[in-house]
């Protein structure tokens, strides 16, 4: 466990604008399911997020962001990504310590806290192919809205090749 203090939503934003990455946020009621946030969706264009935290037998962990009503089979998208074995959801634990996030507000900007590099992110590639993509600034209060290429960028700039990859069905 690290000691370090997550990043916070002004760290994030701080972060991009030094990366000089446009972004927008739309602050809204706390959300933690994909069907508490379906009301947002005439207010925030573009593709909207969904968050699956999971790991291997051998504890490597993935974060796999898809479209919100995107499918994903997780007996065997392992075969996808590159696990050891199948996939089983990460314990809330690690998600703090690794992402910096609490269930209910993962997103992918969680790699500005994962400094040690110990997730693998994994952007779906049809989700890619929206131009704003949607996520929490590592809170469920808001969204942010950023261009798909400065996702990857963001991501970059964090010390992680996020893996562009079809995982979803």
């Amino acid at each position: 466990m690290t000691d370090a203090t997550p990043k916070t939503r002004d760290d994030l934003f701080a972060f991009l604008d030094g990366l000089e990455i446009k972004h927008s946020t739309k602050n809204h009621a706390p959300v933690f399911t994909v069907a508490e946030s379906v009301a947002l969706r005439d207010e925030i264009p573009g593709g909207h997020t969904k968050n699956l935290f999971v790991k291997d037998k051998k504890d490597q962990f993935f974060l796999l962001t898809v479209e919100e009503n995107a499918a994903v089979d997780l007996k065997t998208v392992h075969t996808l990504i590159g696990a050891a074995s199948k996939v089983s959801f990460g314990k809330p634990e690690k998600l703090m310590e690794y992402l910096g996030v609490a269930p209910g507000s993962v997103t992918a900007f969680g790699a500005i806290n994962d400094e040690g590099g110990n997730v693998t992110f994994v952007l779906d590639a049809d989700l890619m192919k929206d131009e704003i993509i949607n996520c929490h600034p590592l809170s469920n209060d808001a969204t942010t809205s950023i261009a798909s290429s400065d996702l990857i960028r963001f991501m970059e700039a964090t010390g992680h090749k996020p893996l562009v990859l079809k995982v979803t069905s």
